[in-house]
């Protein structure tokens, strides 16, 4: 595996490293010593780095998991943030790798009215799980290596919000053996509303030793959230997650949808994953 370039995170020790999957770029930051602790991040251009954030703002990851971490006595955890695939070659690249496609190919109908049309997708053109594939065939198996990390699968989790939010929850279903925690901030529901809820929520792993996270804002776009995030809180509970334990789900009032928003959310996320 080759190391294209390595930057600085001001307040955060030592370096990020960038690589590359074809033309998939991955950012990733690990401990200098041994950490039982992994999680991997959708949308990799906003997790790190503010230059090759979407809005010039990023999640801050690193350095609050690194704060948070520290004042457990803790090691931080290796943190590898995945680049979506959009593009000016592919601009609806994100969707593509995105969406939890198996949804729809069994019958979930999008609901055009919230896709603009220039980013409407015929179900063909998805490739969310060769997406999944390859981060959990690919991306975590060369970069693990590279830097000396044993995954433990309890103390491993995937990140993201909207889209990545639904991406989250999609790897859990489809790798239930290699994350045991999902932290969905904001997630996208609206791309199929309750249809879309109550499939991939009824597609979510059971009684393994899983856990769940979610969250939503009140304003801009996570205001149309509401009634699909009620309703899945609804069924898992339904499905005997239980609350507070291995299933949480919380609204933040006036919180929007963006980046600032979700990295003021990250802390509780975080005590969520490391809370036995």
């Amino acid at each position: 595996m080759e190391i294209n370039k390595q930057f600085q995170l001001r307040g955060v020790p030592g370096l990020v490293s960038t690589t590359y999957f074809g033309q998939r770029r991955v950012d990733f930051w690990a401990p200098s010593g041994p950490t039982e602790h992994m999680i991997i991040a959708h949308d990799g251009q906003n997790i790190f780095d503010h230059r090759s954030a979407t809005f010039r703002s990023t999640w801050r990851l690193a350095q609050t998991a690194n704060r948070i971490f520290t004042d457990k006595n803790l090691p931080t955890p290796l943190m590898i943030a995945v680049f979506h695939s959009g593009s000016k070659t592919d601009p609806n690249g994100r969707g593509k790798d995105l969406t939890p496609q198996v949804s729809f190919k069994s019958g979930v109908t999008p609901v055009l009215e919230n896709i603009p049309p220039q980013n409407r997708l015929e179900i063909n053109q998805l490739r969310g799980d060769d997406y999944q594939r390859d981060i959990a065939e690919l991306i975590i198996p060369e970069i693990t290596k590279y830097v000396g990390h044993q995954v433990i699968p309890e103390k491993s989790a995937m990140i993201g919000s909207s889209m990545g939010g639904l991406a989250t929850l999609y790897g859990l279903i489809k790798y239930p053996d290699l994350y045991k925690t999902a932290l969905a901030f904001s997630p996208h529901w609206i791309l199929g509303n309750q249809p879309l809820v109550e499939d991939l929520i009824n597609r979510l792993p059971k009684n393994l030793g899983h856990k769940v996270w979610m969250s939503r804002g009140t304003s801009g776009l996570d205001a149309k959230y509401e009634k699909c995030q009620e309703f899945a809180d609804q069924l898992m509970i339904k499905n005997e997650w239980q609350v507070n334990k291995n299933f949480k789900s919380i609204k933040f009032n006036r919180a929007s949808h963006n980046e600032r928003a979700w990295a003021r959310q990250l802390p509780e996320a975080l005590e969520f994953w490391i809370k036995g």
